[in-house]
Formats: C-alpha cells, sequence, structure tokens
C-alpha cells in the first residue's frame, strides 16, 4: 500500500489549530498532530516536526531552515559575501538535521540558490568550500536535484583547483552523493570527465588518507547498478574507462601501498578493485601489477581486521573469475589463508559469505584446486559456517555452491563429504531458504543423493484446472 502524502502547510496548520483551538503548548500541540496524521496511515518523512519559529513579522512564522534560506537567498542576490559564509554554514548544519529539513528547503527552490552562491564564490576559496559543503548537505538523499548546469560547475571547480585538498575532498564528496542510486548523473558526470578527475586526485593526493578513501569510494559508485527507475546501467563501460583510460588499476594499487597500517582505507581500496576486476584481461592485470601479492600479503598481516579481511576475500573472489589467477592465488597459498580467515571470524557471517564465495571460485573448472581445497580444510570451514550461521541465506547458498564445485568434477570427494555430514546441512539449508533451493538440490545431485526434482511444465496443452 503506497503511503498518502501531505504537505508542510497542511501539517504545520493542524499544529497551528491545536495550539489556538484547543490551548495545547507546542511540543504537546506537535505530538498530537503527529499522533494523528500516522493514524491515517500518513507518511511523515518529508515533513519537519518542529513548531515554527517568530519572523521578522509577528504574523509570519517558518521553520528555521526556511528563514535561514530566505536570508541567504536575499545575501546572493545582494553578493552580500560578508554575511552570506555564515548563513552558508548555518543552513549546512541545519540540512544535516534529518531529510525532511533537506526535502522542505529544496521544495522552495534552495538548489538554485545554493548553486548561485556556488557560482559567485569562485573566485574565494573560503567561501567556495562553504557553498560546496552546503551543497554536499542538501543533496544527501536528494541526487535528483543535481542538474546539467551544477554537473559542468562541479567539474569545472574540480578542475581548477587539483592542487587544493581542501577542495577536492569536498567536490569528491559532491560526486558520491550525487551519483549514489542516479545512473543519469553518473553518466553525465563521466561525459563531462569526472573520471580522470577522481584518479589523478589519488595521484596528487595519494598521502591524503580521508581524500583517497573518498576518491576510491567515488570510482566504486561509478561502477553501481543501483538505479532501480532506468532498465540498464553504464557500470561496466565505466569500469572499463577507469581502467584503459585512466590507468585505474596501478593508480590504486600504488595508492595502497602508502597506507598499510591503515585499514579502512586499505578496505576501500580493495573493494573499489573487486568492483573493476569486470574482464578477464584487468583481472590479470591486477596480478601483473603485484595486486594479487599485495592482497594476500595483506590477508596474512591484517587477519585480525574483520571489515579489511572481507573485502580482501571479495577481491580474491572478483578477480578468480579469471581460470589463470585462480591458480595463482592457489599457487600463492591464498586458498590456506582463507581458509584460516573463515575460522578466525566464524562468527562473522559476511566473512563466511565472502570465504565460501572465494573457495567456490577457485574450485570452478579447477579439479587441482579442489584437491588444495580439500587438504587444506575449505569443506570443513563451510559446514562450520553453515552450522553457525543456519539463517544466513547467502552462507548457506556460497557453501552449497562450494561444496556442488568441489565434487562436480572430483566425484571421489563425495563420500568424504557425505561422511562430514553435509547432507543434512545441505537438507536443512533447502527447507530453510528458498533462494538456496536451486544451489541445494545442485549440491545434492552432485554428492549422490536423493533429489526430488519437480517438473514445473512439460511443454504440452493441457487443463490448468486440478
Amino acid at each position: 500500500m503506497v503511503s498518502r502524502q501531505i504537505t508542510q502547510d497542511t501539517f504545520d496548520a493542524v499544529v497551528r489549530e491545536n495550539i489556538t483551538e484547543f490551548e495545547m503548548d507546542p511540543e504537546e500541540a506537535l505530538s498530537e498532530a503527529v499522533q494523528q496524521f500516522e493514524s491515517q496511515g500518513v507518511d511523515l518523512s518529508n515533513i519537519i516536526k518542529a513548531p515554527r519559529k517568530p519572523g521578522d513579522d509577528e504574523n509570519d512564522q517558518t521553520h528555521e531552515i526556511l528563514q535561514t534560506l530566505e536570508l541567504l537567498r536575499k545575501s546572493v542576490d545582494s553578493s552580500a559575501h560578508g554575511e552570506m559564509g555564515d548563513l552558508l554554514l548555518h543552513f549546512s548544519e541545519q540540512c544535516k538535521q534529518g531529510l525532511a529539513n533537506r526535502f522542505q528547503s529544496a521544495q522552495k527552490s534552495a538548489y538554485p540558490v545554493l548553486l548561485s552562491a556556488w557560482n559567485s564564490t569562485l573566485g574565494d576559496r573560503n567561501l567556495m568550500l562553504k557553498a560546496l559543503h552546503a551543497m554536499t548537505s542538501l543533496t544527501d538523499g536528494q541526487p535528483d536535484l543535481f542538474e546539467p548546469v551544477g554537473q559542468q560547475l562541479l567539474v569545472k571547480t574540480l578542475e581548477e583547483n587539483t592542487n587544493d585538498a581542501d577542495v577536492t575532498l569536498i567536490g569528491i564528496q559532491l560526486v558520491r552523493r550525487v551519483c549514489l542510486k542516479h545512473e543519469q548523473n553518473r553518466q553525465d558526470l563521466v561525459k563531462a570527465g569526472i573520471l580522470p578527475l577522481l584518479t589523478g586526485a589519488l595521484v596528487k593526493h595519494g598521502t591524503d588518507a580521508e581524500l583517497v578513501r573518498k576518491a576510491c569510494s567515488a570510482l566504486k559508485i561509478m561502477t553501481f547498478d543501483d538505479d532501480i527507475r532506468v532498465p540498464f546501467s553504464h557500470a561496466h563501460d565505466h569500469a572499463k574507462k577507469i581502467v584503459l583510460e585512466n590507468n585505474g588499476l596501478k593508480v590504486i594499487i600504488d595508492a595502497a601501498k602508502g597506507f598499510m597500517d591503515n585499514s579502512t582505507v586499505l578496505s576501500e581500496l580493495c573493494s573499489v578493485l573487486a568492483h573493476l576486476s569486470v574482464r578477464n584481461e584487468f583481472c590479470q592485470e591486477i596480478v601483473d601489477l603485484g595486486g594479487l601479492n599485495f592482497m594476500v600479503a595483506l590477508l596474512a598481516d591484517c587477519i585480525d581486521h574483520q571489515d579489511l579481511v572481507k573485502e580482501v576475500l571479495n577481491t580474491i573472489r572478483a578477480v578468480a573469475g579469471n581460470d589463470d589467477v585462480k591458480d595463482a592465488i592457489v599457487n600463492t597459498g591464498g586458498t590456506d589463508l582463507i581458509v584460516l580467515a573463515m575460522n578466525r571470524h566464524l562468527s562473522s557471517p559476511q566473512i563466511c559469505e565472502q570465504g565460501c564465495a572465494a573457495l567456490c571460485m577457485l574450485a570452478l573448472r579447477k579439479p587441482d584446486n579442489c584437491k588444495v581445497i580439500m587438504e587444506g580444510g575449505g569443506v570443513l570451514a563451510a559446514l562450520q559456517a553453515m552450522k553457525v550461521h543456519p539463517k544466513e541465506v547467502n552462507v548457506q547458498k556460497q557453501a552449497c555452491m562450494l561444496i556442488r564445485n568441489l565434487v562436480s568434477r572430483m566425484r571421489e570427494f563425495s563420500q568424504p563429504i557425505l561422511e562430514m555430514g553435509a547432507e543434512t546441512l545441505i537438507l536443512e539449508a533447502q527447507a530453510a531458504h528458498r533462494d538456496c533451493a536451486d544451489a541445494a538440490k545442485a549440491a545434492l545431485r552432485d554428492l549422490g543423493c536423493k533429489v526430488e526434482l519437480r517438473e514445473l511444465w512439460t511443454g504440452q496443452k493441457g487443463s490448468l484446472a486440478q
């Protein structure tokens, strides 16, 4: 059911009525209005739930952020830069108080006001930073506000301030805000030339941990397919542009070497590598650039850093899409480290999932790798993960797929795996998780267990009546 919507003015009118007609104090009137509308199934997520503030005129009351916006509009129109800076900061802080503040200010044309403020402050670094902060705050959760003029201004600002770490950082934060879950903004900014600015920032400011982390995050977002409003995305094309036209893999791997003691930055760097591993040759290039040796060493040295381990396992899983890279991972001792990571962090469903998925990829079409995984305790680790996380469908599914890959070309492994108790765990996963049914049936079938296969349709005409 679609929730009902009301305007801010409607909500405020009810609050005022509660105060004037029923003599409630402001807080009580507000609480009563919220309860009234929520009981009617009204969605109040975009409504500012606070009493109005008095304006210059005794009869003129509005919400604080809208008062600030009006003052900002006047300062922009009159080019009053002296007061504009404080108003921009004040507006940014009020936007951070919640989506309702941002939404209502956008309804009152905050975006064009901020765009004009930004454009008018290009020659004043401090004011420009405040304008960028305000625009970043406003567009949080509202990427639709951003349009071609803003896109061109953003690219221009980054191009003209490549040596300024502060401007570059806030500019990249704005890129992230307006591109997350917004395919059109991604495509438009890529066409406008944002990718070389992002990879260039990694090179130019490679010692700035926060900037490197945010630049990697922005690059990763450019490869997302997360906008449900479009039938398809350019995620793959953007990944190719980052690698082929902007030397992205080398830039990222080189940047990682400067942050061996910063697990947060390393996690982001590994994550973007995983998202760029979209072609066989890219996976091989990561190996050739020393990326695989780097990740294996990272896994060994940082085994206790849970978030970093998860991202390294995800990256190993991604680059193992290349059959030659599968062998390289196994030859460098990657399987033993994956099993070690799973056993060390058995309580983490994410690490168990990524560990099973990585082993699953290494086993695919590779009988020799299957032997290494079996001998290294990979199956035991996967089955233990299934026992510990019975409600985690992704753990159950990846473990089933791993078992299936291990026995599909190595039938002699079926009996040892069954003796470990695999059949019972797979049947439990099949019964508990609908999304796990196909993987569970495939694993049971290849293990030689009895599988009930239902014929859904024979292709023959017949009555649908039962």
